[in-house]
């Protein structure tokens, strides 16, 4: 399979987990060559700091940027992190606590200034293709390019015409194709009622079900060269990573 990168999605509890988490890994799923780090305001441990624990573990670390969270005059997140050259810019959702501060960014005004201010980042940003109307979400696509965008991470993505009327929105352009478990039906209440995703009528949340669909992906990628990350949430890396791995062979 020439898949061009394959990150594995990492969430950052603590450090002591995320180090474990780093080493299940490598021990499940050598296949991997990249992590990625959402940065979640439930935890104390930020996206950019994780990157710094794990990047000498691992190698290549992308830690996600909330654009709301930077102020106008305070340091860019992971802007001077020594061995840092890449990340990816989210605008992000307003946080559960009220008293947290947040700025009126766009996703745009923080990678023009990524761009102003660390020119060395290869900036990513989001595409989501459940969010609204397609031609709007390819304007947004357009708009961060022009901001100075070089890539994009998307949306988990749980069927297969979907992804292939995805590709050819995205054609010419390097992109990281999500892929994420989703097991038994409080997994799938929350992604429709969340992220308002549409799954197919065939769709079947079992464990088996999901990494058949995530290497059927994977193996269509391997043949153009394409880039994926997984998302195992709600699920054990071992249970997911290794079966994965023995199914792509």
């Amino acid at each position: 399979m020439s898949i061009a990168r394959l990150s594995v999605e990492l969430i950052p509890r603590s450090a002591e987990a995320l180090v474990e988490d780093v080493a299940l890994v490598k021990a499940h799923f050598p296949l991997a060559d990249t992590l990625n780090i959402p940065d979640l305001m439930r935890f104390p441990l930020r996206s950019w700091d994780a990157a710094a624990l794990t990047r000498p573990l691992f190698g290549q670390v992308i830690p996600h940027i909330r654009a709301i969270d930077i102020a106008p005059d305070a340091p860019l997140p992971g802007a001077e992190q020594p061995g840092l050259s890449e990340i990816l810019i989210v605008h992000g959702d307003p946080p559960a606590d009220l008293s947290r501060r947040t700025y009126p960014n766009s996703t745009e005004s923080i990678i023009r200034r990524y761009r102003r201010e660390a020119p060395h980042l290869r900036i990513y940003a989001a595409f989501d293709p459940y969010r609204r109307a397609p031609w709007q979400e390819l304007e947004d696509v357009a708009r961060k390019k022009e901001a100075g965008a070089t890539g994009f991470f998307t949306q988990p993505v749980f069927d297969l015409k979907l992804f292939d009327l995805c590709r050819e929105w995205l054609a010419g352009e390097t992109v990281f194709w999500g892929l994420s478990p989703v097991i038994g039906p409080r997994s799938r209440s929350y992604w429709e009622t969340t992220n308002h995703v549409v799954f197919p009528r065939d769709f079947s949340p079992t464990l088996a079900a999901n990494i058949t669909f995530a290497a059927t992906v994977l193996r269509e990628l391997g043949k153009d060269g394409g880039s994926a990350y997984l998302m195992p949430v709600r699920i054990k890396l071992e249970h997911y990573l290794p079966a994965l791995a023995e199914l792509l062979g």
